[in-house]
């Protein structure tokens, strides 16, 4: 015991050296000292921002050049270039007006037609129809992209407030054909139950 006792100190300053060492190795990122010679390069997000992101920069790109013809679908040019909301009437087809789950939450969604994370998604707790809506730039799932047509609405009213499960007695709908920003007087008939 004794000799263990006297070498107890030894063995603790070499234990504590290991520890140091792992913990220098661990912690070396190996980065190399700041250059202020070296080309500034714009970091690469597409492991950050989803693909829908991408194609809606590339979209908006394309349409910067070419000249736009919002107004041939009935919006201003001006308001769609300004990401104006959408607004319209949400409905309850007819012998759907005793389904609406107690307690359930409304989710009104716009995507791109080509697919990609939602655009806008507007939550109403416990919505009670015929209801007049809003959705607009404010209403932006990710920032980074844009509030731009055409876009497909959809509208889902959840029992258990999660828009990702699907239960039966989940009621839904879609807008009849795509929207663009500022479109007014769209109607989406909610007309199917799960």
């Amino acid at each position: 015991m004794r000799r263990f006792l006297a070498t107890a100190p030894r063995l603790c300053l070499i234990l504590v050296m290991l520890l140091g060492a792992a913990v220098y190795t661990a912690c070396d990122r190996r980065t190399e000292p700041y250059d202020p010679s070296e080309p500034v390069e714009a970091p690469d997000l597409s492991r950050i921002f989803p693909e829908g992101a991408r194609v809606a920069a590339e979209r908006d790109r394309s349409e910067a050049a070419a000249p736009a013809a919002p107004a041939d679908r009935g919006v201003p040019p001006a308001a769609a270039a300004a990401g104006a909301p959408i607004r319209g009437t949400l409905e309850l087809a007819a012998g759907l007006e005793g389904s609406v789950p107690r307690g359930g939450v409304l989710f009104l969604v716009a995507r791109h037609p080509g697919g990609g994370p939602p655009v806008a998604v507007k939550r109403v707790a416990s919505p009670s129809f015929p209801m007049d809506f809003e959705l607009g730039p404010n209403d932006r799932m990710i920032q980074a992209i844009p509030f731009a047509g055409p876009l497909l609405l959809t509208a889902l009213v959840d029992g258990d407030g999660n828009a990702t499960s699907r239960q039966p007695g989940d009621l839904s709908g879609a807008a009849p054909e795509p929207v663009d920003p500022g479109a007014t007087g769209v109607t989406i008939r909610i007309d199917q139950k799960l």
